[in-house]
């Protein structure tokens, strides 16, 4: 649902940015604290973020983490309450287009001077910098990376359907599950029936089809791309995904398929990074599956990018701003990024960071294998599922249309198609 600001924009026109204080704590600084409210409080997610705590805290910072349990939107709801209340937290979750939009309603920091100095830009994704930097200024900080359009493939469902070759092209993807389907294995994919997971079956199909295409339709919502062929194709392809679904999953998580999933009932799944923390938080081990780029119909990877931030509040007191100082630091730090990205099952921002070592799985090696030869390639584009392509109202508009195609299988893909972009239309 979109994030709409009350109170006519709440702080309009109030989104100077203030420039952190210098990194070097001189004698008698305050002490640095840092305020911080996301949505992750438990799972690897929720393990990660302590662990982040810990590492601030043993740095001399004092820690006030405030998770929010639940849906995004209610995190959004506590931070619109702490700015109309004109005590915004020192930083908070938030990623996408949605850092442009907030950063109009509340000051938030100048972060360019501590950017520069960690030569932190070259090392990220061009269209990803560019959402953190709105207005030509850094205002907000990604912290780790998922492809949502990862592959992952189950090797007891591999192992009955005699199959050893990773999809690479949808074609492939298409021939495997026919396989595994005349193998015994009754729905040869395991994802689920949120509204995420749907509209990741659609952003798949379409950036694996043509990258060309989801950037033109998805990203810069042209509408001759948003008729064009590619589109059809992506929803017929998305038939087919959630066709070899079981039909019972209706609107429960893929997390529920995951024992079905390992044990080889089900095959395949196309879902984020984040589902390899999952799999081994509930005590599954990698040998039980494989990861791999998603399907790609030109060969080279596409990566789907989905990047957690966290934007910086402008705050008066001293400590909050040396705590602010802190955490851009720590947020940024190749060990930090490394110990997060361990644990959540993501890659890190920084493509400099060495995966070669122990802690790092081989899914997560190909993700960022994947990731720099995406952007070689022009082919890493932004999830429209996670909110990363568009800000929240008109995401939600586009998702409406994708869900109820999947749902409703009496929806043509030539239906869809007319009804994602008069959607885009009534949004604009």
């Amino acid at each position: 649902m979109p994030i709409t600001a009350t109170r006519r924009r709440l702080l309009a026109g109030s989104a100077a940015a203030l420039a952190l204080p210098a990194f070097a704590r001189a004698q008698g600084a305050p002490k640095p604290r840092l305020t911080a409210i996301s949505q992750w409080s438990a799972g690897s997610d929720g393990a990660a973020i302590t662990a982040l705590g810990k590492k601030f805290e043993e740095k001399g910072g004092v820690w006030q983490h405030s998770p929010v349990p639940g849906f995004t939107t209610e995190m959004m709801n506590k931070l619109r309450a702490q700015i109309i209340a004109g005590d915004p937290p020192a930083c908070s979750q938030l990623k996408g287009p949605e850092i442009a939009a907030w950063s109009k309603i509340a000051p938030t920091v100048d972060l360019d001077s501590i950017v520069a100095a960690a030569g932190y830009e070259k090392v990220v994704a061009p269209d990803l910098a560019k959402l953190h930097k709105p207005g030509g200024k850094w205002i907000a900080l990604p912290l780790q990376i998922y492809s949502t359009n990862m592959l992952f493939l189950s090797k007891r469902a591999m192992d009955k359907a005699k199959a050893d070759k990773i999809p690479v092209t949808w074609a492939d993807f298409n021939d495997l599950a026919e396989k595994m389907k005349a193998g015994g294995i009754t729905y040869p994919v395991a994802n689920g029936g949120t509204r995420p997971d749907d509209g990741q079956k659609f952003e798949a199909s379409l950036a694996g089809i043509s990258p060309t295409a989801y950037r033109a339709a998805i990203m810069n919502l042209d509408k001759m791309a948003l008729e064009g062929p590619e589109i059809k194709a992506a929803f017929a392809q998305a038939r087919k995904i959630s066709n070899w679904m079981d039909p019972n999953v209706g609107a429960q998580p893929y997390a529920t398929n995951l024992k079905r999933f390992v044990d080889g009932d089900m095959g395949m799944m196309i879902m984020g990074g984040w589902a390899q923390g999952v799999l081994r938080n509930a005590g599954f081990k990698f040998d039980d599956f494989m990861i791999a780029p998603g399907p790609s119909d030109n060969g080279k990877p596409v990566f789907l990018l989905n990047a957690d931030a966290f934007i910086f509040w402008q705050r008066k007191e001293p400590d909050l701003q040396a705590g602010q100082a802190l955490m851009a630091q720590l947020v940024m730090d190749p060990a930090i990024q490394t110990m997060y990205s361990q644990i959540t099952g993501s890659i890190p921002v920084r493509t400099d960071v060495d995966l070669s070592g122990e802690g790092w799985s081989d899914g997560q090696r190909r993700t960022a294998a994947a990731l720099k030869d995406a952007i070689a390639s022009n082919q890493a584009v932004l999830s429209l599922a996670h909110n990363m392509a568009q800000e929240n109202g008109l995401t939600a508009a586009m998702i409406d249309v994708i869900t109820e195609y999947v749902k409703n299988k009496t929806i043509t893909p030539d239906q869809a198609v007319t009804r994602l972009a008069e959607a885009v239309e009534g949004s604009r």
